[in-house]
């Protein structure tokens, strides 16, 4: 098992001791707003595991149906994280409205808020986790299941604040407030992941400082061509796909010509990781006088 899935395995055990926590802290409080965290745990596993499930499969290497291989599958998990997530804020929301029109007082407040505030710095730690490998690993679904458990640091932040003020002013309606009004965060969280993760299935080109960085590879490795046009890039998981026209002049052989071809590959390996390159090769009558100019 490489890093990416045993960091996805470990999201659901994490996930799993969380939601136990938040729940018997529910248990001894009676809160409506430490349920609704509790809800968002079990959000928090099941996008664990589809994250286990979409990081397994986009880890196959390409096959006859799947030519270009498999990386987006990612991308459907980072989809499903992000709807999970307004899911979970709206049952929130619901569990909220209930306690608006039937406001009770929390019992054993400080024992509650000491469960939660474990549970919560599980997440904060894990989270920064996931968001730090995925970004190394370039996994959109760890990276998602990262974000999606900072989102879950924040209602456990808020209902905490909730819950003190309660208790302190005697106000039972601020414990449903104070879940509403992270539900709302939530809501924002959750499409905020599936915004990025729609790009992605969009075939999103990569940000303008990498593609500067891919024009510059080509334009140092290409001597002896006489420009490289029509590039285009696109970002699937792990996976960096280039593809651009490269001229020649019209009486270099085919040897020369794929020598050239073989030394930008390698240089733009070795500047992003995960590289696909596709390179045609034209005669100089195709020149478009515009594009990257090999130096």
């Amino acid at each position: 098992m490489n890093g990416t899935l045993r960091i996805a395995a470990g999201s659901i055990v994490v996930g799993l001791l969380v939601l136990g926590i938040k729940y018997l802290a529910y248990a001894v409080t009676g809160s409506v707003a430490l349920y609704s965290d509790a809800l968002e745990s079990l959000v928090n596993v099941a996008t664990a595991i589809a994250a286990l499930v979409a990081i397994r499969l986009s880890a196959q290497p390409p096959d006859q149906k799947h030519p270009y291989g498999h990386h987006k599958a990612e991308y459907f998990s980072a989809v499903l994280t992000g709807v999970l997530i307004l899911v979970a804020a709206m049952l929130i929301l619901r569990e909220a409205w209930h306690a608006f029109r039937a406001p009770r007082m929390i019992d054993a407040p400080v024992l509650g808020l000491a469960l939660n505030g474990i549970a919560g710095l599980l997440n904060a730690g894990w989270a920064w986790l996931l968001i730090r490998r995925g970004r190394t690993l370039r996994s959109p679904a760890l990276a998602a299941d990262g974000r999606h458990l900072l989102a879950d640091v924040v209602t456990s932040v808020g209902v905490a604040v909730g819950i003190v003020l309660a208790v302190l002013t005697g106000w039972a309606i601020l414990d449903p407030a104070l879940a509403s009004l992270v539900a709302v965060n939530i809501l924002w969280s959750g499409w905020q992941v599936v915004r990025a993760s729609l790009g992605g299935l969009m075939d999103e080109a990569v940000p303008e400082a990498r593609l500067a960085e891919i024009r510059d590879v080509i334009s140092r490795h290409a001597e002896g061509a006489i420009e490289a046009h029509d590039v285009r890039t696109r970002a699937a998981g792990a996976a960096t796909f280039i593809d651009f026209h490269l001229v020649v002049p019209a009486a270099m052989s085919v040897a020369e010509a794929h020598d050239i071809c073989d030394r930008i590959e390698s240089g733009l390996r070795a500047a992003v990781e995960g590289a696909r390159i596709t390179i045609h090769v034209e005669p100089e009558n195709k020149a478009k006088h515009s594009g990257v100019l090999v130096l």
